[in-house]
């Protein structure tokens, strides 16, 4: 059975439609969802969605591209929020965006770094263009485990994250025909520190590159990461599973995750 670490299962292409991509993602032996927050706003519905469905995880964060959302209000109901939380994100830095500015995000990513170690939560990291200084500041920081979301770096930069005692989640970019990078990171990372996800309803798979993801083709993400690594899809899952259930402090919901 596979475990989607992040996916955004209230985003408004992906939530009018649950009762149908549920099941559908069931059939391909996803069962179990991590969903981040990205901006205040949205925390209710992952909340709403978590008490509907024993399958979802909430996660709740200020992505870098809302940092300035990140009021003291906020933060007062971020606190709050974690103690039903499985991890704080999606959080991050992305030097991409034209704004906020990097001293805003900085700021943003080390409050919530310090929230999630005082709620003992791991963190759910995004990164765009920001590698060194994001590294830099959980070293300062510290952190109660994480993952780095839809890992696209390089083998080397996989590793050093793997020394801060983050986990790698491979997404649909490791199917794209052109892939390089992220084929080197699957084959070269340990198993017991490798996560799944489909980040849908953005990053769809090969064949369905370009379209909106579906929770469903998650299967065709863990299908080139076991030939990869050289597994079979059940072992694949089993381990993948495995590790979003130790990381994000599961076991207590072992049973639906059918180990």
């Amino acid at each position: 059975m596979l475990f989607d670490s992040h996916c955004h299962l209230d985003d408004p292409r992906l939530l009018p439609h649950l009762e149908r991509l549920l099941p559908e993602a069931e059939a391909a032996g996803v069962t179990a969802f991590l969903v981040p927050g990205v901006a205040p706003q949205g925390w209710h519905r992952i909340r709403t969605l978590s008490a509907a469905y024993p399958q979802i995880y909430p996660a709740y964060g200020v992505h870098p591209m809302h940092a300035e959302l990140l009021t003291p209000q906020a933060v007062s109901d971020l606190f709050q929020l974690a103690t039903g939380a499985s991890a704080i994100g999606e959080i991050g830095l992305d030097y991409l965006l034209p704004s906020p500015s990097r001293q805003v995000q900085q700021q943003a990513f080390r409050v919530q770094l310090r929230l999630a170690a005082e709620a003992r939560l791991p963190v759910l990291l995004h990164c765009r263009k920001a590698f060194e200084d994001l590294l830099a500041i959980i070293r300062e920081e510290g952190i109660c485990g994480g993952v780095m979301h839809a890992f696209s770096g390089s083998l080397d930069s996989a590793r050093s994250c793997l020394r801060l005692g983050l986990h790698i989640s491979l997404a649909g970019s490791v199917t794209y025909a052109n892939a390089r990078r992220p084929l080197e990171v699957a084959a070269g990372i340990p198993l017991e520190r490798l996560l799944l996800e489909t980040d849908a309803p953005d990053l769809a798979p090969e064949p369905h590159r370009g379209s909106v993801n579906r929770p469903s083709y998650l299967l065709e993400t863990a299908t080139r990461v076991a030939r990869i690594k050289g597994l079979s899809l059940e072992e694949l899952g089993r381990a993948t599973t495995g590790n979003a259930t130790r990381l994000f402090r599961l076991q207590g919901n072992t049973s639906q995750l059918n180990l």
